[in-house]
């Protein structure tokens, strides 16, 4: 049955937990080959019989919404109707899937044997396979799994088989496609092919659509893409993409389906494959394309030991209950079906908030291993610490951490040195202990330049941030309150919520917070002022349970046990803080007119390094392209910046006092104290 909403639990450590199996327990006793050859009968959506790829394209070609786009195109453009039905078909050919069950078996066979090699476990929730299960058969399915790893849709597609679901077809990048026989192969395994930007190709778009709908329509296979539409390289969640979901909604919004569910599927890795390629990406290095010969010197991978993965299914959530009273389905009774018209602004509301709210529930399943406790605590103390006082402190925020509702998954009665030890031997590429420290790992520079070397301390504190980040979002809400307690005039309840609303609304793009920008008219709604009271009542409540404020009438008091939890908390965001402040000043000094875009991210970059070399800042979070974009959108959000078009080119033109402004709000802030260990 699924689910009628995506609110949480106000109290997140009561809501019960699934139990995990271990699928590869299994693989390790028993014949992979016989595991790969054995009878697969999936249950599919009320028991029809699967489409064969040929059918499915033929009945998109046919269509009634294509043949009205081809004759749209055909009167704008002068060309005949049988030369745009053929680029259809060309485009049909370069996107569709070829799903056979022969390449899904070498995928099995040979994914069993690298998934042994690399990791010690994948744990499962066995609850949410049975969801999905009944979920499959009473409507169409909209897998959407987080989206961190290149293994992501392997390894989605490996489970269902395991579990004898039906598989899915997969929204693929095109890069995929430059990879010799790896493309094909991915395409035969269900993977269909999408360009990254088609926006103002009807034609692309009308194939595309027509094709992820009778999918949908006719309940073929679940449909399967990455909210976040690309891999995170900070392992924060990203801003959903929009584009499919509103496709996959669209056939419900018109009644061609009863529903459609949902399902919201956490993928948590103990060690990220590309944990390294990651943070050089940040860092302004080239990301290496695809290749087939890429892939197979990435063998030496199989070596390493990259602890355990969980995946978990979230509960089905049911697309019809989301939109009862709020969307009017009426509405699209006026037009018929086959011909394309903008969505209402309701529909596209409901379908933004839907995403946001389906990536949090992503994000709540995410289950945190003891190393991301101790990626946060080394994030705090660069300079490295002591191992003991590292261990003790792991246990103090491991009891916070529970307090706040963390999905933890603490090896059973195992002591916190223990745990903290096993833990740092398997990231020993990041960390080492020396003389009793514990110490990030630079790797030796190539040349003796202080650039060099500054570069080698970013990518073991960027890599280092991408373990913290899988526990942002735990303490998000209360860090933004511990910050903006300090920031606020008085410790009157409404005065904290004025700079706890203006936080919100400067990290909306750092953050998953349902959103905090204004509508798209540029109206502060009803609607975000409600996000911001439940935001900051949420986050109230986490630190009165903790013990760490009370709240007398209107007034918020720390108490002696809160002020060490206040200072962990703002030392979370402080890096966040810190680089947006960089980006300010950025334009406040340098930045000149005329700039683009396109400069903007190497400009800041290089404005960054030079203040961590002469000024002695140690926010190596500055340098990431991914917080440097998401303070531009801010600024641009916020009219701090505006895009002027001067002739074919598009520039930022910088309003000085109101960067000032928001330079000057992110800076009051107590200075990060190392917490004082507390017992919650």
């Amino acid at each position: 049955m699924a689910s009628k909403t995506l609110y949480s639990q106000r109290d997140p450590a009561l809501k019960k937990r699934d139990d995990f199996e271990d699928i590869l327990e299994e693989r390790r006793n028993f014949s992979d080959l016989r595991y790969a050859l054995r009878c697969y009968t999936p249950v599919l959506y009320k028991g029809m019989t699967p489409c064969k790829p040929s059918m499915l394209k033929t009945i998109v070609l046919q269509s009634e919404q294509l043949h009205y786009v081809v004759n749209q195109v055909s009167k704008e453009t002068g060309e005949a109707t049988d030369i745009i039905q053929e680029e259809a078909v060309v485009i049909l050919e370069e996107m569709a899937q070829r799903l056979q069950l022969s390449t899904i078996r070498f995928f099995a066979f040979t994914l069993s044997k690298a998934f042994k090699a690399l990791f010690q476990s994948i744990r499962v929730n066995e609850e949410g396979i049975q969801r999905l299960q009944q979920a499959i058969q009473e409507h169409p399915v909209v897998l959407l799994p987080s989206h961190r790893s290149y293994l992501d849709f392997l390894l989605m597609s490996y489970i269902l088989y395991t579990y004898d679901l039906a598989l899915p077809v997969i929204a693929a990048g095109m890069d995929f496609l430059g990879m010799k026989f790896v493309g094909e192969m991915l395409r035969m395994s269900g993977a269909f092919f999408i360009r990254r930007s088609f926006g103002g190709d009807k034609l692309y778009w009308a194939v595309f659509s027509e094709y992820v709908k009778t999918m949908l329509r006719n309940g073929y296979a679940p449909i399967e893409f990455f909210l976040e539409g690309t891999r995170s390289r900070t392992c924060k969640s990203l801003t959903p993409k929009l584009g499919l979901l509103n496709i996959v909604m669209d056939p419900f919004f018109k009644g061609e389906v009863f529903d459609v569910n949902v399902v919201p599927i956490s993928i948590s890795y103990e060690r990220v494959l590309e944990e390294a390629l990651y943070a050089r990406e940040l860092l302004g290095v080239p990301k290496p394309k695809e290749s087939t010969s890429g892939l197979l010197k990435a063998r030496r991978i199989l070596s390493e030991d990259y602890g355990s993965i969980h995946v978990y299914f979230g509960q089905p959530v049911s697309v019809r209950s989301l939109a009862q009273g709020r969307i009017n389905r009426s509405q699209y009774n006026l037009v018929p079906r086959h011909i394309p018209a903008k969505p209402s602004e309701d529909a596209l509301d409901f379908v933004s908030d839907t995403a946001y709210r389906l990536v949090r529930k992503q994000e709540e399943n995410m289950v945190l291993r003891p190393w991301v406790l101790i990626a946060a605590i080394l994030m705090q103390n660069l300079d490295g610490m002591d191992s003991a006082l590292l261990t003790e402190q792991t246990a103090w925020l491991r009891g916070l951490a529970r307090a706040f509702g963390a999905f933890l998954d603490w090896p059973d009665n195992e002591p916190a040195a223990k745990a903290v030890s096993s833990s740092l031997a398997l990231h020993r590429d990041l960390v080492r202990t020396e003389g009793g420290r514990v110490l990030l790992t630079e790797q030796p520079p190539e040349s003796s330049s202080p650039e060099e070397a500054l570069f080698n301390r970013a990518v073991a504190a960027l890599s280092c941030a991408s373990y913290r980040n899988q526990i942002l979002h735990v303490f998000l809400r209360p860090a933004l309150a511990a910050v903006a307690m300090d920031a606020a005039a008085t410790s009157r309840k409404d005065d904290v919520y004025g700079s706890f609303a203006l936080l919100r609304d400067v990290f909306s793009n750092e953050f998953i917070l349902c959103p905090g920008a204004a509508s798209r008219t540029g109206v502060v709604t009803l609607a975000r002022r409600e996000r911001d009271t439940r935001d900051f009542e949420e986050a109230c409540y986490l630190l009165m349970k903790c013990g760490a404020v009370q709240i007398l009438k209107q007034d918020i008091v720390v108490t002696e046990r809160g002020r060490p939890v206040l200072s962990f908390l703002s030392g979370m965001l402080e890096p966040f803080l810190q680089g947006y402040q960089v980006v300010c000043r950025y334009f406040r000094e340098e930045a000149n007119e005329g700039l683009t875009e396109k400069q903007y991210v190497p400009a800041v970059r290089s404005f960054a390094v030079k203040r961590i070399l002469s000024d002695g800042l140690k926010c190596y979070e500055a340098l990431s392209s991914d917080l440097q974009k998401n303070a531009l959108a801010a600024l641009l959000r916020m009219n701090a910046l505006k895009k002027v078009k001067v002739v074919d080119l598009v520039t930022l033109k910088v309003n000085k006092t109101a960067v000032k402004t928001l330079e000057d709000a992110l800076g009051c802030k107590v200075p990060v104290q190392k917490p004082v260990l507390a017992r919650l």
